[in-house]
């Protein structure tokens, strides 16, 4: 047994060593916020907000494409504003099926 102990190099043997080694080890793999899956958790984030950012970087684009209509065609302002705010002219009946 003797003989196996003094395999052991002698900065190994340093009780201080042994807990920043243990304490290392226990904070990077046995956590519950450990280093490891903490990391991994945060790129998996990250690529999800990324695909979001991506998704309403086209919806931007979509709305602003039809800014750019409403702004420059009356007939197509006047159709967006009966189809999305049910609005009528006076002489009209509005009737909406579901």
């Amino acid at each position: 047994m003797k003989y196996y102990f003094d395999k052991i190099p002698s900065w190994l043997k340093n009780k201080y060593v042994l807990t920043a080694l243990c304490f290392g080890i226990w904070i990077l793999f046995i956590d519950d916020r450990d280093f490891v899956t903490t990391h991994f958790r945060h790129l998996k984030e990250l690529h999800k907000l990324e695909a979001r950012k991506v998704y309403f970087e086209d919806q931007i684009l979509t709305v602003r494409k039809e800014l750019d209509q409403l702004k420059s065609n009356p007939g197509t302002l006047e159709k967006y504003a009966r189809e999305k705010y049910l609005m009528k002219r006076d002489n009209e009946d509005l009737f909406v099926i579901k």
